[in-house]
């Protein structure tokens, strides 16, 4: 018996077998597209329907990301391969870090200086008539990006409220076959491809520390969380905190 290709495999992180993803897979008819297709409506559903926020940790499994109903780089990007595998798609995840400029205004002020100085990040590369295309412009879903762009207006260099780019008027983020970018700007480290979540978190984990680590999960990330649908519903106004680019936070190609 042929041995099952590890770009296509299940994995305790990628659950694609889990009721819930496989319900989806199939209610959603996307096993009967075209690859082109299937790549690009797993695409808009991880980056439109499950919305920019923040789990509990990096390595949940990718139905937990699907419960939750929302996600970041890295969880979204878990929930985004799972589907990808589940649909027949060969698919593996490119490490790094960012800068933590890039989170400023997400993150509050008050726990702003606290925060590691880079960020355990991930992007998504799928492979597709013979090549690798990245992956990285469905972490901000279409409603948060038109008011970070609407915020910003006068810029096209942000570092902030979880974008990276240097064309916020139209960043690189629709499904058209090539590869897509939203958090591109901030990226420090790059760790490589993995060809699962599993090993790449397994290697690196976010350096919180244990008192950290304690606060994030329990406190901080549920006050980033109400930040963020408060930026949605126009409650938090950006504030001279979010500065342009950083220097030095250039993309590690």
């Amino acid at each position: 018996m042929a041995h099952e290709n590890p770009l296509l495999t299940a994995t305790p992180i990628l659950d694609f077998g889990a009721a819930p993803i496989a319900q989806l897979i199939d209610g959603r008819g996307w096993r009967d597209l075209s690859d082109t297709d299937k790549i690009g409506a797993v695409y808009d559903f991880v980056r439109n329907e499950i919305a920019f926020g923040y789990n509990r940790a990096d390595d949940i499994p990718a139905s937990e990301v699907l419960s939750d109903g929302y996600g970041q780089c890295n969880t979204k990007g878990t929930l985004l391969m799972a589907l990808l595998r589940g649909v027949g798609i060969k698919c593996r995840i490119h490490g790094f870090t960012i800068h933590k400029g890039l989170q400023r205004g997400v993150v509050p002020e008050l726990v702003y200086p606290i925060a590691p100085e880079e960020i355990l990040h991930s992007w998504i590369e799928v492979e597709l008539d013979g090549r690798w295309i990245n992956l990285e412009g469905f972490i901000l879903d279409s409603a948060f990006l038109k008011i970070l762009q609407s915020s910003f207006a006068d810029r096209e260099n942000l570092c902030g409220f979880g974008a990276g780019t240097d064309c916020l008027s139209a960043p690189p983020v629709e499904w058209n076959g090539q590869d897509t970018y939203i958090q591109e700007t901030g990226i420090v480290q790059d760790f490589g491809t993995f060809d699962t979540p599993d090993v790449f978190y397994a290697e690196h984990e976010q350096k919180f520390g244990r008192l950290r680590g304690w606060l994030y999960r329990n406190i901080i990330r549920h006050w980033m969380n109400a930040r963020v649908r408060a930026f949605r519903a126009g409650r938090l106004k950006p504030d001279a905190s979010v500065a342009h680019q950083h220097e030095g936070e250039t993309h590690a190609a």
